[in-house]
């Protein structure tokens, strides 16, 4: 079987940094699969290479056997990749509703004249994203707001939103890039559930950067660690836990000792 995503050698330099080092992943389909790490560790930066953000310096990345390097966002997107973002990062300025239905831009299917004639096939399209965006926002319990800004939800929902919007792009594989930031311990334990449900919902494959080893270690089934950069470890979460590399890279090494 053919790998959903296969990454292979990549590397990504800041300057002289070397922010990733030869960078190796393989997804199957269905899986949920977290890459975790200290801080400044490249987490973030192998997401911003999957999703176009930064062009590697050298290294592959297929997606269903197809090289996305060069390839911009949007593209990737169009190809069935979504993410959510370490730091939020709505339309604070729209609605709830508007948030969700401009994340589905790659599958208009009338084009410009018809949009700035108002024909019927584009009324009927805009008719359909809306309904699509309200389902989404049933799901996430979220309808409510729908005409509220999107500045002005309460930290959770901003995060529940962030993800319906990236399941507005209809993607066979979601990125969460920190789900459980800034999150209370109950907010945490229904996102856990929210991130399973979503995953047989929808039929994901998801890749998780996270910090809450209790978000991890509870729903990875697989866990890669960074440090500086560079893979020190990866296997099941029991394999991680107890890995002394691993509590050396997040405790340091005289406290291991």
């Amino acid at each position: 079987m053919v790998p959903l995503l296969k990454i292979s050698g990549l590397t990504h330099y800041f300057g002289g940094l070397k922010a990733v080092s030869d960078f190796e992943l393989e997804v199957e389909p269905g899986e949920l699969v977290g890459i975790i790490g200290p801080n400044g560790a490249g987490k973030t930066t192998v997401f911003n290479l999957v999703t176009g953000v930064y062009r590697p310096t050298r290294g592959s990345i297929l997606f269903r056997d197809r090289d996305m390097v060069g390839l911009a966002p949007s593209a990737i997107v169009s190809m069935g990749i979504a993410r959510t973002f370490q730091t939020i990062r709505l339309f604070r300025g729209l609605t709830v509703l508007d948030n969700v239905r401009i994340a589905q831009f790659s599958q208009v299917r009338y084009g410009l004249w018809r949009g700035l004639l108002r024909t019927r096939e584009f009324l009927a399209e805009e008719d359909r994203i809306r309904e699509k965006s309200l389902e989404l926002l049933d799901v996430f319990n979220l309808r409510r707001y729908a005409l509220a800004p999107a500045g002005g939800l309460p930290y959770g929902e901003q995060r529940r939103l962030e993800i319906a919007r990236a399941l507005a792009c209809k993607p066979s594989l979601l990125l969460l890039d920190e789900p459980a930031a800034g999150m209370n311990p109950g907010e945490v334990l229904r996102l856990m559930e929210l991130i399973q449900w979503l995953r047989k919902r929808f039929n994901l494959t998801i890749l998780l950067i996270e910090h809450q080893m209790r978000v991890v270690m509870g729903i990875c089934e697989r866990i890669k660690v960074l440090d500086f950069g560079e893979t020190i470890a990866e296997g099941k979460p029991n394999e991680i836990q107890d890995n002394p590399r691993v509590l050396e890279a997040y405790l340091g090494k005289e406290m291991v000792l």
